[in-house]
């Protein structure tokens, strides 16, 4: 499991990327319109949304001759419901040295 969330989160350890995530979740946009809103340029933002559409957390969309792009709710949800099992094995594991330790 953490095999697979290891490249979304190296893609969402960028400033720029995460910048780009929440953006997209307000509502779908291009590379341009992304551009506008953010201190980067075009080509560096559609290198970005390359990086996060490779993980699955945005997709392209086609509007007229305009590519926008939209978040993936369900893709973020399913990395929270991870993250919770990750937590709760570690919650898990910590009382169980706790108990241990406090035993001897």
């Amino acid at each position: 499991m953490t095999a697979t969330l290891a490249p979304v989160f190296a893609a969402l350890g960028d400033e720029t990327r995460w910048s780009i995530l929440t953006e997209l979740g307000r509502e779908e946009l291009s590379a341009s319109a992304l551009a506008g809103r953010l201190p980067v340029s075009r080509q560096a933002i559609a290198k970005h949304l390359g990086a996060l559409v490779e993980v699955g957390l945005v997709e392209p969309v086609r509007a007229g001759r305009e590519v926008r792009y939209r978040a993936l709710g369900a893709r973020m949800s399913e990395l929270a419901r991870q993250l919770e099992r990750i937590g709760s094995e570690w919650d898990r594991r910590l009382s169980a040295i706790k108990r241990i330790a406090e035993t001897r």
